[in-house]
This record gives C-alpha cells, sequence and structure tokens, in this order.
C-alpha cells in the first residue's frame, strides 16, 4: 500500500523514535558524567548519527532491496552469517532500548508523591518496569497501534513540551535568573565529553526505523532521505536546549537523582512564577506518555523487524511462526520477555550502554560498507568515514569509561555482549559444527580405541 505516509509523516515517524523517550531516559546518564559540557556529547553522537544516515541512505538508493541493514548486507556482501549477526545485534539494541524506556518510566512514575518508591522495603521501579512492558505487550498482541495522523499530533505535543521547556529555560537562564550560564568548555578536554557522545548515541536510532517500512512511504527513497536529514539536526537542537538548562537549573538534582532532573528543572523555572510544583507534574506526565509511547513504538517496529529475520530464517523458529499474519504473538511475548528482564536487573548505565553499543556497532558497520561503495553513484566518501571513524572511537571509550567508573556494569555489559555473540556464532554456523563436530567426535573415539588395542596387545 505504498504512498500512505509522505515527508511530513516521515519526520514525524522518526522524530518521534527519538525525542519519544529517550531524553527523558538518557539524559541523566549523560550529564552526571559530562555535566555543563553534555550539550557536546549530544552534538557529536547527532554528527556521527547524520554520518550513518547519508550511508543508510545510500546504500537504499544503490541497492534493489528496500530494507535496512540486514538487507544491505545480504544484498552488498552476499553474507548471510553477518547479516543474521546484525540483525540480532539491532535486535537486542531494541530491546535495550525499550528496557531503557521502561526504566524511565518508572522512574518517573515514583516522581509522583502518591506513588511510594518501595513497598515493604522492596523497590517498586522494577515492578513498575516490568508491568508497563507487560502492557504494550498486551497492546500489540491485541492489535493495538497508533499511526498515521494521529501519530502526527501525538510526536508533534511531545516536541512542542521538550522545545517549550528549552526556550522558557534558555529566556529564564538569560535575564531572569542571577546565576550564569556554563556551558562546560573546560570540560571538553580528554575523552569525558566522548564517552557523553557514546553513551547518548541510543537516542539517535529512531530514524533508521523509516527504512522497515518503505512500502508505505510514497517516493520512499527520497521522503526517507529528506526525512533523515531533517530529524537527525531537529532532534540535536532539541536535546542541546534540554542539556544546557537542565544542567544549568538542578545541577544538585543530576548528582542525586539524575533520572528525574529535567521535572526539577521545570520546577525550577515555573517556581519563578510560583508554580514550581507544577513543572514536575508536567514533565513527569510529559515523560509518561512519551517513555510509553516509544514502548509501544519501539515494539511493533521490532516485532516487525523479527518477523522479517524470522521468513529469512535468520531466528530460530521457536521465536515465532514464520507462517502467521503479521508479526506471532509468541514474538512479541519473547521480546516483551527479554525487555522485562533487563529492565528488572539492569541498571539504567547499564541498559543505555549496552543499547548505545549495539547501535553503535550496526550504524559504524553500515557507514563502512557505504565507504567500500565510495565508488558507485555519487557516494561522496567523507560521511561515511566520519561514520566509521566515530562508532570506532566510540565503544572502545564506552568501555573504558565502564571499566573505570562502574566495573560492575562493565562486566555485565561485556558478559551480554559475549554471551549475544557466542550464541550468534552458535546459530549461523550450526551446519558447518554439524558437519565438523561429528567427525571429530568419531575421530577421537577411534584414537581412543586404537590407544586401548595398543595397550590391551
Amino acid at each position: 500500500m505504498s504512498g500512505e505516509f509522505g515527508l511530513k509523516e516521515s519526520v514525524s515517524m522518526a522524530l518521534g523514535g527519538m525525542i519519544g523517550g529517550g531524553i527523558y531516559a538518557v539524559l541523566g546518564v549523560v550529564a552526571n558524567i559530562a555535566m555543563f559540557a553534555t550539550w557536546f556529547g549530544f552534538v557529536a553522537a547527532g554528527v556521527v548519527a547524520v554520518c550513518a544516515g547519508y550511508s543508510y541512505n545510500k546504500l537504499n538508493a544503490l541497492g534493489d532491496q528496500r530494507g535496512g541493514s540486514v538487507s544491505f548486507v545480504q544484498e552488498f556482501v552476499g553474507n548471510s552469517t553477518l547479516a543474521g549477526m546484525l540483525g540480532w545485534s539491532l535486535l537486542f539494541g531494541y530491546i535495550g532500548s525499550m528496557a531503557m524506556y521502561a526504566f524511565a518510566f518508572a522512574e518517573f512514575t515514583t516522581a509522583f508523591n502518591a506513588v511510594p518508591d518501595s513497598y515493604a522495603g522492596f523497590s517498586l521501579r522494577p515492578v513498575i518496569s516490568v508491568l508497563s512492558i507487560a502492557l504494550f505487550v498486551a497492546l500489540n498482541v491485541a492489535g493495538a497501534r497508533i499511526t498515521g495522523s494521529a501519530e502526527n499530533v501525538l510526536v508533534a505535543a511531545k516536541v512542542a513540551i521538550l522545545v517549550a521547556f528549552g526556550v522558557w529555560g534558555l529566556a529564564y537562564l538569560g535575564p531572569v535568573s542571577p546565576q550564569s550560564v556554563s556551558l562546560g568548555f573546560s570540560h571538553l578536554t580528554g575523552v569525558t565529553p566522548l564517552v557523553a557522545a557514546a553513551i547518548s548515541f541510543v537516542a539517535f536510532q529512531g530514524w533508521q526505523l523509516l527504512f522497515y517500512d518503505q512500502e508505505r512511504i510514497g517516493d520512499p527513497v527520497d521522503t526517507i532521505r529528506r526525512a533523515v536529514y531533517i530529524s537527525i539536526p531537529a532532534a540535536v537542537a532539541i536535546y542541546v536546549m534540554v542539556a544546557v538548562v537542565t544542567t544549568n537549573l538542578a545541577p544538585q538534582a543530576i548528582q542525586h537523582h539524575p533520572h528525574v532532573a529535567l521535572g526539577d528543572a521545570a520546577s525550577a523555572m515555573l517556581g519563578y512564577v510560583g508554580l514550581g510544583s507544577l513543572g514536575m507534574i508536567i514533565i513527569s506526565i510529559s515523560a509518561l506518555f512519551s517513555t510509553g509511547s516509544a514502548i509501544n513504538a519501539t515494539l511493533f517496529s521490532s516485532g516487525h523487524f523479527a518477523k522479517g529475520l524470522l521468513d529469512s530464517d535468520l531466528l530460530p523458529d521457536q521465536i515465532g511462526d514464520t507462517d502467521a499474519d503479521g508479526v506471532p504473538d509468541k514474538t512479541f511475548l519473547v521480546l516483551g520477555a527479554i525487555t522485562a528482564a533487563f529492565s528488572a536487573w539492569g541498571s539504567l548505565g547499564a541498559i543505555t550502554s549496552f543499547a548505545s553499543l549495539a547501535f553503535i556497532i550496526v550504524f559504524g558497520a553500515m557507514s563502512v560498507l557505504a565507504f567500500r561503495e565510495r565508488d558507485r553513484g555519487d557516494v561522496n566518501p567523507i560521511p561515511p568515514a566520519i561514520g566509521a571513524v566515530g562508532a570506532a572511537v566510540f565503544a572502545p571509550v564506552m568501555f573504558w569509561n565502564l571499566y573505570n567508573r562502574e566495573p560492575n556494569t562493565f562486566w555485565m555489559v561485556l558478559v551480554v555482549a559475549v554471551a549475544v555473540v557466542a550464541v550468534e556464532l552458535l546459530y549461523f554456523e550450526r551446519g558447518e559444527l554439524e558437519e565438523v563436530v561429528p567427525v571429530t567426535l568419531e575421530r577421537a573415539v577411534e584414537r581412543v580405541e586404537d590407544g586401548i588395542g595398543e595397550d590391551s596387545e
């Protein structure tokens, strides 16, 4: 059904995928590391994301298949193992994103005075996160999904709240607030800005969902190209405004409870007109709405992405029935269960780092692939080179930061990443293993029998 969405709807989808829940979940984690230089982390991550977007657009124009990263690898590399491993990495990135949104959803829920942080000595945060995921899994299984003009209205409302927050905050910091505005230029040395960029990378992943929905977009190659180049800079501008305002108005909140620091900054602004408590309420309601819709949209998109992997035999049949009409219910349930486990037992820093790492790997790989195709068409090698180098820098910097600042998180992320890669290799090389392992065992048994025979003689 081609032509259902035009440029406006595509920009809305891409911007909604980034703004939807990213700023509420990521800001506190990044600000806790870079403080007043948080804005630079978003700018650097945005530059690499734009270069990755350029790579996606060029590969989409060059190729015959209309898909995303998995289709690009299948068409331009012809290696199903690499395509499958990239697909799994991307799927785990979506799972990490949903867990991150669910974590933020719970944090802002408990920001209301009516909701306690704990009950009988047990934290309610993991419970609320799991319940939020269960709700949206049930909605997707039931077939509920917001599209079209409704999506435009909802995204416009979410963006309007954050833009109003940023504009009013900058105005307040100017002539109204007695404090001077700090942009953290003294913190732009060393690796801290790069760490901030690497961790915030997950906040720029929503645009690439457009590449998996091209059959519903009119003139998809050109429309998606323009939507990507509009939505990413717009997201960067909003993130920068919000980061500058929050770090300057709520530095103490960032130190003590960074996950809801946005609400404290809103309270400080509206406190000037005697409505301080209203600021936290507005931001918390916006955060609940944004993170909830982000869970729903990401679950819907990742479910359809997983269905594509199933149809290509890149996921085991146990994940869902390939003959099902639409996304199998089991697929939504499996994705929801893994997401719930991540959100219940992982810290926000670990979840954010894992999700960012997945997208750094995938976007970096697409940049490398576009750079390889620089002699075809009109591919300018500079943007793909920047995307590839940026990804190559972000990944080790993130691990270095975790190892030094949060060793427990480092080992958790490392173990999960290694386990994911090991499972991928076992699955995609299972045919070769089925041939090699029996022969190897047979030869080992023969050697043992020969040894026993010689001993008996």
